[in-house]
């Protein structure tokens, strides 16, 4: 499964275009990220750092030391909006945050506000603390940020930072197992942006300490919780299922799964049993992980409820950053597919249309007591959303060698190195309502350029023509490679018939036995009680009846989208179901996804 290590294409080489996805991100830039903005500023967060800067009187304003990473967040969602076009205004703003937190930086390098706020607490008391967490979601914003502008003010605070680290902990020093893995993919993007490659090592060393018995705090002492909740339960190699907190598990696994790219062979039975039990045992329909809300993490295996299902926003932008590197490190694209599930399905429901309100957790029932936010007291899922979205150009392809990897069919034109040589690649689609994708490759040399397109896992068929003539593909882990003599100008059109579809569960899921679940393409249906007023509760879809499509169909208050009919017996008893991910968008009623098969 491993040995591809494909290259990432990065944000500012992707122009995502006309479409689902670039409608989204034109209300990420005019409503979420002005939003987010404010409620930085509205809830103390940035006047922790002008306090923290002597800039301002008072002490630490909030519940929770980690707020200082919303701040970093939100400032890497910035970097990602500025690689992909100019804003003067933004980049100001940008700017003048970065500064006032390298002015909120001590002398020595270390970097938390409540600390330092705090002289009563003393610095590296608690492994739970979250002040390597914070601490490398600022090294990830100045990363990114540095590569949008080249601002060496964001860089030399993070490498200041990260030194820091380095003289405190590390062979020789001392001994340290943060609650949170956020650092350690941190330090893997500062190695990649500095060359230096002693972070990496740093990195390397964080992973190598868990489960050695150096994990010290309230966390490790709770029963409730214990080292398992952090994954200091056992070396990370020896991992071989799910355990403890879900977003934590999947940044500790995208850490590995780097390391694996790097050559650290040692980790790839762990990430080859853990992918097989988080796809089989641990993933909702819809790509949620993280079914009990007491540890924001992982139950029995199989133990997948609806109505108490936790699916935390976080641990779905988490899942994506480790399959994206699981394709990029294997070449496989059941990778990509998980990906796409998690993007239009869960990941896509904890952010309302209006691009305002938030969902924390993710439920696959409710009954109508379950509405988004405007923030929270623990605002990490807006914070996350807010550096993701403008992101997502991202996870459209990869390179290993000389073949372009299309993994997402998201309209874009994207500016590629393959070979040595630069080709243009410019993707068309109305995906997801619409299972037509277009790719038109440039260049002034193409001849060595392989194009390999990923066949969704749903996909029943695929057809595959280049300038409007069939043409042959080889299969090969899950995509259609085409092989042949490229002419600038060629276009290839495949196309994946998307009728609505049932969906059933394992067996060993308890919930969901006698149930079905409806889908179009990667779109996981729900039913809503807006759109069917003799109730959701005893809805239900027998086998005998017809799932009709109609894209062109709008259901009021969230315009155009799919609405699918399930017909009986009985035409009264027909249900509309719409995109579970636009559910919660109307007026408070219930929903569910999965529905007794009568």
């Amino acid at each position: 499964m491993s040995g591809a290590n494909l290259s990432a294409v990065p944000v500012a080489q992707v122009a995502v275009r006309d479409g689902f996805w670039a409608d989204r991100q034109q209300v990420y830039r005019e409503v979420t990220l002005p939003h987010c903005l404010a409620e930085l500023e509205s809830t103390g967060r940035l006047a922790n750092f002008r306090r923290a800067a002597g800039q301002e009187p008072g002490g630490f304003q909030g519940r929770y030391g980690f707020d200082d990473s919303d701040v970093y967040k939100v400032l890497e969602g910035i970097a990602y909006v500025l690689m992909t076009g100019p804003s003067p205004a933004l980049a100001a703003r940008a700017d003048e945050m970065f500064r006032l937190i390298a002015a909120a930086q001590e002398p020595d390098g270390y970097l938390f506000t409540r600390s330092t706020l705090s002289p009563e607490r003393t610095r590296w008391s608690d492994m739970n603390s979250h002040e390597m967490y914070t601490g490398g979601h600022f090294i990830e914003a100045a990363v990114a940020y540095h590569q949008a502008t080249g601002s060496a003010v964001a860089l030399d605070t993070a490498r200041r930072l990260a030194d820091h680290y380095r003289t405190e902990f590390g062979p020789g020093r001392r001994h340290w197992v943060d609650g949170h893995e956020e650092v350690g993919l941190a330090l893997m993007r500062l190695a990649d942006e500095t060359g230096d490659e002693g972070y990496a090592d740093f990195a390397q060393w964080h992973l190598e300490e868990r489960g050695r018995g150096h994990g010290r705090g309230a966390v490790w002492d709770d029963p409730a919780f214990g080292a398992a909740y952090s994954q200091d339960r056992i070396p990370v190699a020896d991992l071989r299922a799910a355990e403890g907190h879900a977003v934590r598990l999947m940044y500790l696994l995208s850490g590995m799964t780097d390391a694996a790219v790097r050559g650290h062979e040692a980790y790839a039975p762990a990430l080859r049993a853990l992918w097989d039990n988080v796809v089989q045992h641990h993933l909702y329909v819809t790509g949620g992980i993280g079914a009990a809300g007491g540890i924001e993490g992982f139950g029995a295996p199989d133990a997948l409820p609806n109505r108490e299902a936790y699916c935390e926003t976080c641990a779905a932008i988490a899942l994506v950053l480790w399959a994206d590197r699981m394709n990029r490190w294997t070449g496989d694209a059941s990778a990509a597919d998980v990906i796409e599930q998690v993007l239009y399905n869960g990941l896509l429901a904890g952010w309302s249309q209006s691009g305002d309100r938030f969902f924390y957790d993710n439920p696959l029932a409710s009954d109508g007591s379950h509405r988004r936010q405007p923030w929270f007291g623990c605002a990490c899922c807006p914070s996350n959303l807010a550096r993701f979205l403008p992101s997502v150009g991202r996870y459209v392809y990869a390179i290993g060698g000389d073949t372009v990897y299309v993994n997402q069919f998201i309209s874009s034109d994207a500016r590629l190195a393959v070979g040595g040589q630069p080709v243009h690649v410019a993707q068309r689609t109305g995906f997801p309502w619409a299972g037509r994708v277009t790719l038109q490759l440039a260049g002034d040399n193409l001849a060595h350029v392989q194009l390999a397109i990923r066949k969704p896992a749903w996909a029943a068929s695929a057809t595959v023509t280049v300038n409007g003539a069939p043409v042959p593909v080889r299969w090969a882990r899950g995509y259609l490679v085409c092989e042949r003599v490229w002419q600038t100008g060629d276009e290839v059109a495949v196309e994946f018939p998307l009728p609505a579809r049932r969906v059933h569960a394992s067996p060993a899921v308890v919930a969901n036995r006698g149930s079905v679940a409806l889908a179009r393409g990667p779109l996981v249906y729900a039913v809503e009680g807006a759109d069917n007023p003799g109730g959701v509760e005893h809805a239900a879809c027998p086998p005998s009846a017809l799932l009709l499509a109609d894209p062109l169909a709008e259901v009021a208050g969230l315009g155009p989208t799919v609405r699918v009919r399930a017909i009986g017996p009985n035409a009264e008893a027909a249900l509309t179901a719409i995109p579970y991910f636009l559910w919660a968008n109307r007026d408070p009623g219930p929903m569910r996804v999965w529905l007794p098969e009568l």
